[in-house]
């Protein structure tokens, strides 16, 4: 019976040894590269995160993730979206042989995650809906939407059909900003933040859509959320808006419009008062964008999206309102209303 055995292990050691070679023969490229898709060529991140994903040689943490068909959409009514679809779709198909294809759903059929980067929010809830009917893993460049009722919706819809989505500014990623959240810098919990960062206007986004965001989610990245009151002091140079957290501290955000501009802040600690680091690129981002398609797990929640534009609703309010202080809630609940009316 032993000496049965041992020819039948002998055996089954040189499968397992033949398997293994086979194995190792594979190389990891035949792991499944997931097909990205763009909507929007109207803003030069589609450049700037393509030359990333389809890099010949992938940075680290970047691999897995190839842009390989795009739509390029474009709103006629603001020229730095109608005057640059032209130049970014020749430079998507030319540069990187990225197909273009001339609809959302016909874009859905190639693609297995969408990247949505129109530059203009307004269209933002039009252009998901098909990609959460189809349940693609969807990220949304900033503004997430034209308004806070819109997002409110994207959210809703995200939700309701169990696809994964997120939004973020690529300023909230950079090592020197991200670092703050968790109490772990070296100038320990944050009790208060001063965010600065350009706020140029659009005619047809509230007035920190557009631009400010970028400087309000440095704000909430490193205050983190519970906001509960804001107020705002404007000029045609420089806007001023303050906000109130629910524990008592307070941060602001400065929107500049003349003078020098740049983005940054400076950040009140139990342990030191200092400034945050500078913006570190795009990369940051993107190799979020990559791990959140390969999980399915948003590294920024919707409370935290939607607390975002509810404060920049908020100090539109207290504009109109010349300064006085607004509710966060007041403008949740006004937004909800709207949604509910649809």
């Amino acid at each position: 019976m032993f000496r049965r055995i041992i020819p039948l292990i002998a055996v089954y050691t040189m499968t397992l040894a033949v398997s293994a070679r086979q194995a190792s023969a594979e190389p990891e490229a035949e792991a499944k590269v997931l097909r990205a898709g763009i909507i929007g060529l109207d803003t030069s991140h589609v450049g700037a995160f393509t030359s990333v994903l389809n890099a010949k040689k992938p940075k680290p943490g970047m691999e897995g993730v190839r842009v390989v068909a795009a739509y390029p959409g474009g709103s006629q009514d603001i020229p730095s979206s109608r005057d640059r679809v032209t130049g970014y779709t020749k430079e998507l198909k030319e540069k990187y042989g990225v197909e273009i294809v001339g609809s959302i759903d016909e874009l859905l059929k190639k693609v297995d995650v969408v990247l949505l980067e129109s530059v203009d929010g307004r269209p933002h809830l039009e252009q998901v809906r098909p990609v959460f009917k189809a349940k693609k893993p969807v990220f949304i460049d900033k503004p997430v939407a034209g308004s806070l009722a819109d997002a409110l919706a994207i959210y809703d819809l995200a939700k309701e059909t169990g696809t994964p989505c997120f939004s973020s500014s690529s300023l909230r990623f950079s090592p020197g900003i991200i670092g703050f959240r968790g109490g772990k810098s070296i100038l320990g919990e944050v009790v208060g933040c001063d965010a600065y960062g350009p706020s140029p206007l659009e005619e047809h986004h509230p007035d920190l859509f557009w631009y400010g965001i970028h400087g309000v989610e440095t704000l909430f990245t490193i205050m983190g959320p519970g906001c509960k009151t804001v107020s705002r002091a404007h000029t045609d140079g420089t806007d001023v808006v303050v906000g109130i957290w629910d524990d008592g501290r307070i941060g602001t955000f400065r929107g500049i419009r003349k003078g020098i501009t740049s983005y940054g802040a400076l950040v009140f600690g139990t342990k030191g008062i200092g400034p945050s680091g500078t913006y570190a690129g795009y990369e940051p981002l993107v190799l979020e964008i990559v791990k959140f398609f390969k999980t399915g797990i948003a590294p920024v929640s919707p409370d935290e999206t939607i607390e975002i534009f509810a404060f920049m609703e908020a100090a539109d309010e207290s504009k109109r309102q010349g300064g006085k202080p607004v509710s966060m809630f007041s403008v949740l609940d006004k937004a909800r209303s709207k949604v509910q009316a649809r």
